[in-house]
């Protein structure tokens, strides 16, 4: 994911993404091309157009912590963006990714969750582990593997989500983020070097640069069997394992949502006591 100039397409991108009125500036029509221009924004950071414009091409290798502030405070950066912005600017050495195992204590953490869907995912959003409930819930996926890939390479996924576009641009933002922090992840490289030839949809909104963590928020999904449900999501980072989390959905108690996820229990439920049900005897003969 090495570029010659990745700050240069950072600082484009985000200025492109900002309207004029947001900045402060008059409406002035129509523009050529969306966004700021490069001498709004060096105006509005307090600095030359032309160093701007030599930090936007490249040429400017060593900006001070002081115009890295100017130019985030300009572009209406939030502070995980504005923590992109200076780990490209200053070069900063990202930490190294988790490799793609679940330690066992977390394994039994997660499938202690036995009535709402929880699961693990690395660095480049593979889901690592599932428990019983979260593979109901996904069900309707081809398969159960990459919640990225899952979103833009499966036709499904436009059914399940109830607003795709939402779905879709918070998954890229939350890779984006993820990419920012380990930025010499080689399977974050390989997942999006595949989406990128594969899916324009995902090309576009990787090329916007929305650096956006997911932690939590609300989820609205059309299951093929239990109907619609409205879930609430928190990611909770594995402090062990720098990448991984485990992510839990949760439903308002009381609501129809919470009934939906009964009846999605269900199977499970019923797999268990099939399980618990199973003679000794029968399953050492099915064994020998």
């Amino acid at each position: 994911m090495e570029r010659e100039n990745e700050l240069g397409d950072y600082l484009r991108a985000r200025r492109a993404a900002l309207a004029p009125a947001d900045a402060g500036l008059p409406d002035d029509g129509p523009r050529r091309v969306p966004g700021l221009r490069r001498e709004e924004v060096a105006l509005l950071a307090g600095m030359s157009t032309d160093y701007y414009i030599r930090l936007e091409q490249g040429r400017e290798r060593h900006p001070s912590e002081q115009v890295l502030r100017a130019i985030a405070g300009t572009l209406r950066l939030d502070d995980a963006a504005t923590a992109h912005l200076f780990r490209l600017a200053l070069s900063v050495v990202g930490p190294v990714a988790a490799p793609a195992t679940v330690a066992p204590e977390l394994l039994r953490l997660m499938d202690g969750i036995r009535d709402a869907p929880a699961f693990v995912v690395g660095a480049a959003q593979d889901v690592l582990a599932a428990n019983a409930m979260a593979r109901e819930l996904y069900c309707g996926f081809a398969r159960y593997d990459n919640l990225l890939r899952m979103i833009f390479l499966d036709p499904f996924a436009r059914e399940f989500y109830a607003d795709w576009d939402h779905a879709a641009r918070t998954a890229v933002g939350n890779l984006r983020a993820s990419s920012s922090q380990f930025p010499q992840d080689q399977r974050i490289e390989r997942v999006v070097g595949e989406l990128s030839v594969r899916s324009p949809a995902f090309t576009g909104l990787w090329a916007r640069y929305e650096i956006r963590p997911r932690t939590h928020e609300d989820k609205h999904f059309r299951h093929p069997r239990a109907g619609e449900i409205r879930l609430h999501f928190e990611a909770l980072a594995v402090t062990s394992a720098p990448g991984q989390h485990l992510s839990v959905y949760s439903a308002e108690p009381g609501s129809a949502s919470a009934d939906a996820l009964v009846l999605l229990g269900r199977p499970v439920e019923q797999g268990a006591a099939s399980t618990d049900r199973t003679d000794p005897a029968e399953e050492g003969e099915s064994r020998s």
